[in-house]
């Protein structure tokens, strides 16, 4: 409980989507603490949102392991040029495209490009997403709806469905999901309702797929220290923000690493439709 940061922070309010290194405290994405093993040895990984926040740690991670990633952004090339510095030091290659993943054109151009720049597609994590805060469904307005809904789980539908023709069997998806699937946040409504959506898209995913010998689980963090938080919520939110679980703070995008790498190790070759939650001690029913 001590190992980390613990709020009251004093992080400044930013626009959205937020950047690293604008944060206090900084997070903490595995730079220092990550130890690889050979788990991912020779795959080839595409990450959405591996720009930074839990991306970004994925992302070391999997290079750490042996993987060549493509991470996906919009537009936030300071943060993926560092992402792009971490996998390069571990010796693996990364590939860069910013876009906007709500349209199925750029989702197969992410599709293409690992392809033919990484050689294939080993492991795919839907990771992106869009939120933001409202204490009114009247504030939401039609068009921010389908944003979130398109961002966070249109996408992932466009994505798997360009990628899985690619896959052979032992690759893995991987989908971020939320706590918020199972305990929404009302004034993360959209957010909440697309984070239940990816549950259920994962669930139904791993049994379709099983027959390819393609694996589909899903990671649901808790409160997790990264820009969109300083970006997307009210200020009290973020100054208290992860104090409502037991371990009492926010976790960082390094904790969740190791999730994702035991999903995606092909030695995990019987866990598929589980969602693994990150959440600090608080339970997911």
């Amino acid at each position: 409980m001590t190992n980390h940061p613990t709020p009251p922070f004093e992080t400044p309010r930013q626009e959205m989507p937020g950047k690293t290194a604008k944060m206090s405290p900084l997070p903490d994405h595995g730079e220092e603490s990550y130890r690889g093993s050979g788990r991912l040895s020779g795959k080839k990984a595409i990450i959405t949102g591996g720009d930074s926040g839990i991306g970004r740690a994925v992302a070391i991670a999997f290079a750490r392991e042996g993987a060549d990633v493509l991470i996906s952004y919009l537009d936030e090339d300071d943060d993926a040029e560092e992402t792009k510095v971490w996998v390069e030091k571990a010796g693996r290659k990364a590939v860069l495209l910013p876009g906007d993943i709500q349209h199925a054109a750029h989702c197969k151009k992410i599709v293409d490009m690992a392809v033919s720049q990484l050689g294939g597609i080993d492991i795919l994590v839907n990771n992106a997403a869009h939120q933001a805060s409202f204490s009114d469904i009247g504030e939401i307005s039609d068009e921010e709806w389908e944003l979130t809904f398109r961002t966070n789980i249109h996408a992932m539908f466009y994505l798997t469905k360009a990628a899985v023709p690619h896959m052979k069997p032992g690759s893995a998806i991987i989908n971020t999901t939320s706590i918020n699937a199972d305990s929404p946040s009302p004034h993360l409504l959209a957010y909440a309702t697309t984070k239940g959506a990816i549950q259920n898209f994962t669930a139904g995913l791993a049994q379709m797929l099983a027959g390819k010998g393609i694996r589909a689980n899903a990671v649901a963090p808790g409160p997790i220290w990264t820009p969109l938080i300083p970006s997307t919520m009210p200020d009290d939110n973020v100054r208290n923000f992860g104090k409502q679980v037991p371990m009492q703070r926010p976790g960082q995008p390094g904790e969740l690493a190791t999730a994702y790498v035991m999903l995606a190790d092909p030695l995990s070759s019987y866990v598929s439709g589980a969602t693994i939650a990150v959440t600090g001690g608080k339970p997911i029913i």
